[in-house]
């Protein structure tokens, strides 16, 4: 396709490196390029015919007179030069619009196609395990589990906000955490408060026997953990009940037991097994449990293993994400079949929303045979896939020095904090950003909008305090934004 990219003086540089022999650049009597208008664009256009004509993403006006007159599509290219090299790659089998930067049309479309993907390779994958239509094992994506830390404990609003919370961050499957001294009736109520909120199959997590049984009883789909301590006392009840069974080793760092407690199992009439080699935290034997699996997989082919990712995020001080994408990797060489997280400490917040991209990321490599990069979507939080290039620092340039005085603004003053996310009635309000002046309080999910409403109303007066509050505003939007808590004052 013949394509003429337009630009201005500033990034004439970026641009042609960018585009190099892709198409034409025309270099318009202008600093910097967004804003061109379809007059200036006029007297520069060459007499030479292209098929498509590249504006700056961030242009601004009514184009559409000069396509008539040229009889050539104008569209709005990538915001950055950086990303003209990826635009051009799909000139011939994209339509470039006319209101939607390039760059972010063409992300959308790639994420768009990439869950249409996700969802036909899921549909045509065959599991060895199906509860209530998820699909366990064999070629099927990783589903994520997540756990209700201590739910015999939990009111019935607690288990149902933690639910709807859950779901909405995309578990495929609700894990209640039962510790040992609850009482049988706070179980079954568990259960019964679960059901009720979610048709995902629903697993409970404790090893005593008469727990367990109460929790078949009251109609759970998957018992963890199950082991030669207590198979003896829930077997019947498990194969009554036609649930699924988690069977663990008797210590953790004997696999034999695990195969033993297996063939238990199946020899008992349990049909529908899950095997967990147990994941261990990283330096109480990280490698060794990963070995583990390793060696059952090598010796089971067909078994749907459970993931213990949140043993290791627990119990490191990083990110989440990271660990999250690179454990979820492994899961995948090793064919597992659920990632289980609870999400109990504040540092792995989120981490089933980021186990549940991690699970696609690894369906979409495994099925094109690649690394899991450039897939339509990310596990990018705060790195860069694409750098866009720095600017140079003048000569003469002032130097910033910060003021000293902090003189009160006589339209007050503002006290800044954000709202969490909330879960009632199965529904989510999503955290905002509250600005409380005097008797006001504006609330709002931008800095833009809660900065302009301060304006509009008239509560701020000096520039330096509007400036002050732009940037705890915009503090305050990141905190949203990244899910973490915020004081105002405080370093982001």
């Amino acid at each position: 396709m013949n394509i003429l990219v337009v630009t201005g003086k500033l990034a004439e540089n970026a641009v042609r490196k960018s585009v190099q022999d892709e198409a034409d650049v025309l270099v318009l009597d202008i600093e910097v390029a967004a804003f061109v208008t379809p007059a200036l664009l006029r007297r520069f256009l060459p007499e030479n015919k292209y098929e498509l004509i590249l504006i700056p993403g961030l242009a601004s006006g009514d184009f559409s007179g000069l396509e008539k007159e040229f009889n050539t599509q104008i569209r709005l290219g990538s915001k950055h030069a950086v990303d003209l090299d990826f635009v051009l790659s799909f000139a011939d089998i994209i339509a470039f619009s006319k209101k939607i930067p390039a760059c972010e049309l063409l992300l959308e479309k790639r994420r768009s196609s990439a869950f249409e993907k996700i969802i036909e390779i899921e549909e045509r994958s065959v599991s060895p395990l199906t509860l209530k239509g998820v699909k366990l094992g064999g070629d099927s994506r990783m589903k994520v589990m997540a756990e209700i830390v201590d739910a015999g404990h939990l009111t019935r609003s607690e288990i149902s906000n933690k639910i709807s919370y859950y779901v909405e961050r995309g578990a495929d499957i609700i894990d209640l955490g039962i510790s040992l001294d609850t009482a049988p009736e706070k179980v079954r109520e568990a259960v019964e408060t679960a059901k009720s909120m979610t048709d995902a199959p629903l697993s409970i997590d404790t090893l005593d026997p008469v727990l367990i049984n109460t929790a078949l009883d009251s109609g759970i789909d998957i018992v963890l953990s199950v082991n030669s301590e207590n198979i003896s006392e829930i077997k019947d009840n498990i194969v009554q009940n036609s649930a699924a069974a988690v069977i663990i080793p008797d210590c953790v760092e004997d696999l034999e037991s695990l195969f033993k407690n297996i063939e238990s199992a199946q020899n008992s009439g349990i049909r529908q097994i899950i095997a967990d080699p147990v994941l261990e935290p990283a330096g109480h034997g990280l490698v060794e449990s990963i070995n583990r699996y390793y060696e059952f997989r090598e010796r089971d082919r067909e078994t749907p293993l459970f993931f213990g990712i949140g043993n290791v995020t627990e119990l490191i001080d990083a990110d989440s994400i990271g660990v999250n994408a690179m454990l979820s990797g492994v899961a995948m060489e090793l064919s597992a079949s659920i990632l289980f997280t609870p999400e109990f400490s504040s540092k792995a917040h989120d981490s089933v929303s980021e186990l549940k991209t991690a699970s696609m990321m690894m369906m979409l490599a495994r099925e094109r045979g690649s690394a899991p990069k450039d897939l339509g979507i990310d596990m990018l939080a705060i790195k860069e896939k694409r750098r866009r290039e720095f600017g140079l620092l003048p000569e003469k340039a002032i130097e910033a020095e910060g003021s000293g005085k902090w003189p009160l603004d006589p339209a007050g003053c503002f006290k800044i904090g954000v709202t969490e996310d909330e879960y009632r009635n199965g529904k989510v309000h999503p955290g905002k950003i509250v600005a409380k002046h005097n008797d006001n309080s504006i609330a709002g999910e931008t800095a833009k909008d809660v900065l302009d409403t301060i304006i509009r109303l008239g509560l701020v007066s000096r520039i330096d305090h509007a400036g002050y509050l732009g940037r705890e505003l915009m503090k305050a939007e990141l905190a949203l934004k990244f899910k973490r808590s915020y004081s105002q004052d405080d370093k982001f």
